[in-house]
């Protein structure tokens, strides 16, 4: 079985499901909520064990209760967590989800903590893959630099220093529209092909690895076999979009580490991540490997 290592964030989410999203200065009741694991890596993680990949997390949480209950999730799925640090210096980071399922959006408040923790820990581990969120800068770049075979993904989903600083380490820099934006000062728009272009060619320039551009419900971007293309998403009715890039990249890591063809892994992705919009919380809303892989749209067939 391979071995895959994800770095970076674990939180816990609260998400209030409500019709609309509230006004200012008003009482809105409802009568559901989800209660789930979360964080960029740590979602990563949780779906390539649940597919079947022998999973580490390395990242930390606080000595309290919602660092308890991700232990146990982890703990649940066969996770291995020896270089999870429950640190009495942290708060265990939290997410406070408002879901508006009319529409399928969701709005997060993040309370996280300030600083890493792994900055000391020792991992000569090797591994077959490597995912990060670029949390735990340090730590990541010294297991980069200890796997330079492994497969290795960076999930780019904000613009900051530690990101930029970790890109040039992995293999595949996988970024939001959101960060392509910032860092190029260009639009990242599936309707703007030109700009794609262009941003995508200053990534490869400044990154000089693979890059993949995200566009939320239109697919993702890249450049495959010479050509500049859009990979496209599949069509649904989303109730909850929280975690569905987290679960991207956790399955885009899946389907590379497992030899799949790039373009393929893409299309793949788009479907895991699409999926999972239509389920409410984010740990709870990873599809099935199987419901993946038989899924049937007539622009994917590539099994």
């Amino acid at each position: 079985m391979k071995k895959v290592l994800c770095i970076g964030q674990a939180a816990y989410d609260t998400t209030l499901v409500l019709d609309k999203y509230p006004i200012e200065n008003t009482k809105i009741r409802t009568d559901k909520t989800v209660e789930c694991g979360g964080g960029s890596a740590a979602n990563a993680c949780c779906l390539l064990a649940k597919w079947g990949m022998d999973s580490s997390f390395a990242g930390a949480v606080g000595d309290d209760l919602y660092g308890k209950k991700i232990i146990d999730e982890f703990i649940d799925l066969g996770i291995n967590i020896d270089n999870l640090i429950v640190s009495k210096m942290i708060e265990t980071a939290a997410g406070y989800i408002i879901t508006n399922i009319t529409l399928g959006t969701r709005t997060i408040i993040v309370k996280e903590k300030k600083k890493d923790i792994l900055d000391d820990t020792i991992n000569n581990n090797k591994y077959d893959a490597i995912m990060i969120d670029g949390r735990e800068a340090e730590y990541a770049k010294r297991v980069l630099l200890n796997n330079k075979d492994a497969l290795s993904v960076i999930d780019a989903g904000n613009y900051k220093k530690s990101i930029i600083e970790l890109g040039k380490y992995v293999k595949y820099f996988v970024c939001s529209h959101d960060f392509a934006q910032e860092y190029t000062n260009l639009t990242a728009t599936a309707n703007n092909m030109t700009s794609l272009i262009k941003i995508y060619d200053k990534l490869v320039e400044d990154f000089k690895n693979n890059v993949i551009i995200t566009l939320e419900s239109s697919g993702s971007f890249t450049k495959y076999n010479g050509e500049y293309i859009i990979v496209p998403s599949i069509k649904v009715k989303p109730v909850d979009s929280t975690a569905a890039g987290d679960i991207y990249h956790g399955a885009l890591t899946y389907f590379l580490m497992n030899d799949y063809d790039l373009l393929k892994a893409m299309k793949l992705s788009n479907i895991t991540g699409a999926l999972s919009t239509l389920k409410i919380g984010g740990r709870y809303s990873i599809p099935e490997l199987d419901e993946v892989l038989n899924y049937k749209e007539d622009y994917v067939d590539v099994i």
